[in-house]
């Protein structure tokens, strides 16, 4: 069975590091992703909570600072199959391109989470060139704890 897959991009006016010091925190995607109100990581699972209660078990299947790549699946009986993938890329100019694709079964679940990735991507794109938001005190905040 083929997976259906919707995939959003969007530049963003900072460097790799700074969008991957963001994306590449797994407790933050609930200050930059509409809709979550809370991330908790425990290994590579992660439990996302939604604005409506909703508990989404996660499994983190890649997060490599290097190729500044994080990749998780859902892990609930909503989804036969899903994988969601980040990718910051530099763009060797001072900017990133950070692509946000969602492959997923059923199909229509790509297209309600590739909706959500597309939302999640202009507020990360908003708090990373405004220079502030919660999603940047939190991996600032982390910075401090090494």
């Amino acid at each position: 069975r083929v997976m259906a897959s919707v995939r959003r991009e969007i530049r963003i006016n900072c460097s790799p590091d700074e969008v991957w010091a963001v994306v590449g925190n797994p407790t933050l995607i609930h200050y930059w992703f509409p809709g979550m109100t809370n991330a908790v990581v425990d290994g590579n699972s992660r439990v996302i909570t939604t604005a409506t209660g909703i508990t989404l078990p996660e499994v983190i299947v890649t997060n490599d600072s290097v190729a500044r790549r994080f990749q998780y699946r859902i892990d609930s009986p909503i989804m036969q199959e899903h994988l969601g993938t980040i990718d910051v890329f530099d763009l060797h100019d001072g900017t990133s391109l950070v692509a946000y694709s969602t492959d997923a079964v059923p199909d229509p679940m790509a297209l309600i989470i590739g909706g959500g990735t597309g939302a999640a991507l202009v507020e990360l794109k908003r708090q990373l060139e405004l220079g502030e938001g919660p999603a940047l005190a939190g991996a600032q905040a982390r910075l401090g704890e090494s």
